[in-house]
């Protein structure tokens, strides 16, 4: 059991946390926006929670936290898996939440954009939270049509009566996928352009600061260090418009490691790993290679873009060549040390439908 002492703690702790992350902001606009926007959603949470007869502490917690890594990063995309992602680790090692806390409250920030499904208390909660603050506080966003009977409802809840609640929708713009665009040439030309530009994997490279702004880890130059190979790859997918959230969810690691790629490329809902010339596959310029005890004794220990194919070699684009930290483009032996492909099709999206289990 948590004691109440220590557990009175926690908030705090999480405050200072998040005005550390806020102070880190260098626009004053920006960080103001956002320290409004975050405290007005945890307060909101707390008030919800305390009407529903659920923890006010805990949704306060959750409000503060569910948009972590988007103002800790700059990047939108995904805030709810992203954040959950991040804030995982911060409150695991704080030492002040019991696991069932701790899936609570990360829960509550990973489905907090899942508007089509009703979920558990909390993170009903967040959700409501959010609407709650921007409906409140943002005189110049517009919220998105389905969000239009969940802030009628939780209105309702609180008998605050609004008139022209219709007035401050509009209906989101359907973005329908490119289906010609050919997006894993896309990725194999970015891929080349910045290989060849000789990037060194130091905090002084600004293209390698570029490559490694979506890991928010205070250590991350240390962590990917002569190790960025992965982190390479996760960049130029994105640039080519290859998006996914830093770590699949219920996936063993983050994105920023070989292991993960391999495993994602695997699931049932993907399935896009393939051996060389297994049913006639021949790898394609574009394709993601995974090399197999290539620099070390540990299996799928590297990565790489294939940029051209011939019977003996394959070019590839690589981030930290050999592990020496440094990116590449160069050829390799296509019959050593290649466990496979990976080939992305063309109009993948990131869609989970599953059950999110963080822990």
């Amino acid at each position: 059991m948590i004691g109440e002492r220590k557990k009175n703690k926690r908030l705090e702790s999480i405050i200072i946390l998040v005005d550390e992350m806020l102070f880190s902001i260098e626009s004053i606009v920006n960080r103001h926006e956002a320290t409004v926007y975050l405290y007005g959603v945890s307060t909101f949470a707390s008030m919800l929670a305390m009407k529903r007869g659920q923890s006010p502490e805990l949704a306060a917690i959750a409000g503060l936290l569910h948009d972590y890594y988007v103002f800790k990063t700059g990047i939108a995309e995904f805030p709810g898996p992203n954040s959950a992602e991040t804030v995982r680790v911060i409150i695991r090692d704080i030492g002040m939440f019991t696991e069932e806390e701790q899936i609570t409250v990360l829960r509550s920030i990973f489905y907090q954009d899942d508007s089509r499904r009703s979920h558990d208390p909390y993170e009903e909660i967040v959700k409501d939270a959010v609407i709650l603050q921007l409906y409140f506080q943002s005189t110049v966003h517009r919220l998105p049509r389905m969000d239009v009977n969940r802030l009628r409802n939780v209105l309702g809840e609180l008998e605050i009566q609004c008139e022209f609640i219709e007035e401050l929708f509009h209906k989101e713009k359907e973005t329908k996928p490119q289906l010609n665009e050919d997006k894993r040439l896309k990725l194999a030309d970015i891929a080349e352009m910045l290989a060849g530009q000789d990037i060194i994997g130091v905090p002084g490279d600004e293209r390698y600061r570029e490559i490694c702004r979506y890991w928010p880890d205070a250590s991350i130059y240390k962590v990917l260090k002569n190790s960025w190979c992965a982190v390479f790859v996760y960049h130029s997918c994105r640039q080519a418009g290859f998006l996914l959230p830093i770590r699949y969810p219920n996936g063993s690691h983050r994105l920023a490691g070989v292991g993960a790629w391999l495993e994602w490329a695997q699931l049932p809902e993907t399935g896009f790993f393939h051996h060389d010339e297994q049913d006639g596959f021949t790898p394609q310029r574009g394709d993601i290679v995974i090399y197999d005890k290539l620099l070390s004794d540990h299996p799928h220990d590297h990565i790489g873009i294939v940029l051209a194919v011939n019977e003996k070699e394959i070019l590839v684009a690589e981030g930290n060549r050999d592990n020496k930290n440094y990116s590449s483009i160069f050829h390799r032996d296509r019959r050593r040390c290649i466990l496979g492909y990976i080939r992305i099709d063309n109009n993948y999206q990131y869609y989970f439908s599953g059950d999110y289990n963080p822990l």
